[in-house]
């Protein structure tokens, strides 16, 4: 396996944990908002953002920390046969059925940039009463398909060095 690809996915794998740490404390901004949220409606003044704003803060816990996901091994996956096969065999799958993902992403990553585009270049804001600007969360979604990306790739080279038998670690 050459060393730049050894490179990369040690590169990947800490970009994404440092990434995914960070992403798990949204969930106590998440928490805070549904709080104030909560608060707000028993004070008689319910607050108009905070539905909208925990649906971003939920977007973007949830993009951001799904390659740290992916790199832990934490994702469901179907345990029909897998947990019977060994590890070769399920690196040969794996590097076979990540193809699909890495297609998948793709489409998703070209979706992303363009309509991340259009709603900077036109300022788009949702329908609602608060109407948010709609780039930020468009911007970190799409961020956070491209860090999922490259952590399939990142997979993708793990499972090829297994299936020649060489452990990486990120």
């Amino acid at each position: 396996m050459p060393e730049i690809a050894l490179a990369y996915v040690r590169i990947v794998d800490r970009i994404n944990r440092r990434i995914g740490r960070f992403a798990m404390y949204l969930i106590v901004v998440l928490m805070g908002i549904l709080l104030w949220s909560s608060i707000s409606k028993q004070a008689g003044s319910p607050s108009v953002w905070t539905l909208e704003m925990a649906q971003f803060v939920m977007v973007a816990y949830y993009v951001l920390g799904g390659p740290y996901s992916v790199q832990l091994g934490d994702h469901v996956r179907m345990d029909l046969l897998y947990g019977s096969w060994s590890e070769r065999t399920k690196a040969g799958v794996d590097a076979f059925t990540v193809l699909f993902l890495l297609f998948y992403l793709g489409v998703l990553f070209y979706g992303g940039i363009s309509s991340s585009t259009y709603a900077i270049e036109y300022g788009e804001r949702a329908h609602s009463v608060w109407r948010p600007y709609m780039w930020p969360v468009k911007v970190v979604a799409t961020f956070g398909i491209f860090m999922m990306l490259l952590q399939a790739f990142a997979e993708l080279l793990r499972d090829i060095a297994k299936l020649r038998g060489i452990e990486v670690r990120g």
